[in-house]
């Protein structure tokens, strides 16, 4: 079971996660939306597409861009669509 953490709370959990470079990429099932918050943050992968970003948010305090995923990855990436990977001290355990 895959499971991210940021300030003390269970932000996701998962067994079904994907692992691309790395990272865990969770369902979007799996990830409690009332930590996250819209962002407009953007970034390009060559391969994988453009990913948009979320705030998480915890106990007021926030970790600006610490989620991201692919809403419409190219084709090679097309297993990730939605789903939810986390950076910047979030822990990912799994």
């Amino acid at each position: 079971m895959a499971r991210a953490q940021w300030n003390g709370t269970v932000i996701a959990e998962s067994d079904a996660t994907i692992v691309v470079e790395g990272n865990h990429y969770f369902p979007p099932e799996s990830v409690h939306p009332a930590y996250l918050a819209s962002s407009d943050a953007h970034t390009v992968c060559p391969w994988k597409g453009t990913a948009s970003y979320y705030d998480v948010v915890v106990d007021g305090k926030t970790n600006a861009g610490a989620a991201w995923f692919y809403p419409d990855p190219k084709p090679a990436a097309s297993d990730i669509k939605n789903y939810i990977a986390f950076w910047r001290g979030v822990a990912v355990e799994g």
